[in-house]
């Protein structure tokens, strides 16, 4: 009786995962699914389902259907998505806001199609209101307009994260979502333009020092106020609130401390050793002044972050180190 009204929704039936419960991990290559596996396993749960792309395209209607009459996942973390940074949001606005739209509505009602006990909807900081009070609240969510550089992007995710709201109040599922800040760390992509600002700034600050550079520049003054969660501190909320989270409104992920993106940037640059000098470029757009979430709702559910920034950038950059080609995708 997964299905029965009220079920997930009234949170009295909140059940641990089983440790041989069938899990599927959707989006397992990337950073946030890699760590999500990795995090499963250290606690014990072995029976994970993983598809690469090349096996199973989320974003095929039938192709997904398929799957789940097939597998029957008891579990699920929905963590594949379409990401990008500023300048790849801009210029693929259509292909950002289709792909990740189509990808999680096949994935979460093919999940309540056959019964899924429980679904965990990753999202994202950006679907909050550009000019939200700070920090952010979970509550927030719709209250003014988005920030136009993100806005296809964090429609496709408002959208998913209201699905698993409304099925859960037409259907009483189980269905859980978690709004993550900026995330960092193992198995993250160090593209020169489709990055975020912390690989990109780790790549940038290499590849100077290998080039024995004087100088490294950086977008924009370095005034803007960002918050960076180690993702596999995530990972470890991620199932932290599978096992002790029911409800209809999302959870913020973070660590409820924030840097300026000049701090970050030297912080990276000491880390990987780069002794030149920092210049800024204010012709470049700086983005949103100020994002932190509010992250005293999961703090009352019982998660707290784990790994400071300067020690997360060191084993980020060991992971750049061993990994030379991940940083050429």
């Amino acid at each position: 009786g997964s299905r029965q009204a009220g079920a997930g929704a009234e949170g009295g039936r909140r059940k641990m995962m089983e440790k041989n419960a069938k899990i599927y991990v959707a989006g397992h290559r990337g950073m946030v699914g890699s760590a999500i596996v990795r995090e499963l396993n250290r606690q014990g749960y072995h029976n994970i389902i993983t598809r690469t792309h090349a096996e199973l395209d989320l974003t095929r209607q039938q192709a997904v259907e398929d799957f789940f009459a097939a597998e029957k996942p008891e579990y699920v973390f929905l963590a594949a998505a379409k990401v990008g940074g500023i300048v790849a949001n801009q210029s693929a606005l259509a292909d950002f806001m289709y792909e990740n739209m189509i990808l999680e509505m096949n994935v979460i009602h093919s999940a309540w199609k056959n019964g899924c006990k429980k679904l965990q909807f990753l999202g994202s900081s950006c679907i909050y209101p550009r000019l939200a009070p700070q920090p952010m609240k979970e509550s927030c969510l719709l209250t003014s307009e988005l920030e136009k550089t993100n806005e296809a992007y964090a429609l496709a995710k408002i959208s998913g994260l209201k699905y698993c709201e409304y099925l859960n109040r037409q259907y009483g599922t189980d269905y859980i979502s978690l709004m993550p800040t900026n995330l960092y760390g193992p198995n993250d992509n160090y593209h020169p333009t489709h990055s975020h600002v912390l690989p990109a700034l780790i790549r940038r600050f290499h590849e100077a020092k290998v080039e024995g550079k004087e100088t490294v520049t950086c977008w924009g003054d370095g005034s803007p106020l960002r918050e960076f969660l180690y993702v596999d501190d995530l990972a470890n909320c991620c199932v932290y609130l599978m096992n002790h989270y029911s409800g209809n409104e999302t959870v913020n992920a973070g660590t409820g401390k924030e840097v300026s993106i000049r701090e970050l940037t030297e912080i990276v640059a000491s880390v990987v050793g780069f002794e030149g000098q920092i210049l800024w470029d204010t012709t470049k757009p700086n983005g949103t002044p100020r994002k932190l979430l509010d992250v005293s709702k999961a703090t009352s559910i019982g998660w707290t972050y784990k790994t400071e920034l300067e020690e997360g950038v060191r084993l980020t950059y060991e992971d750049f180190l061993k990994n030379p080609m991940r940083a050429e995708r």
